[in-house]
């Protein structure tokens, strides 16, 4: 997987954007679907979400780099 889109050194992703969403033209970092997703979150294939607030899940975006990263290395 090649990426091409700059992240921040630090802060957070929400779901839509680590998996994209096409109705708002947001590319994906690491094309799966929502399920897929969150089954390997569920399973430790993929990084343990923050809970920012009662209906706000994200990721750190040093752990989705490192996830593209280990990806592109296999």
């Amino acid at each position: 997987m090649t990426n091409t889109i700059q992240l921040p050194e630090t802060g957070y992703l929400r779901l839509k954007q680590i998996i994209g969403d096409p109705q708002k033209n947001i590319p994906p970092l690491y094309p799966v679907c929502a399920s897929t997703w969150w089954s390997g979150v569920k399973t430790g294939r993929f990084p343990k979400p923050v809970k920012l607030g009662p209906r706000t899940t994200a990721w750190k975006v040093q752990d989705i780099k490192d996830l593209i990263d280990n990806a592109e290395a296999a």
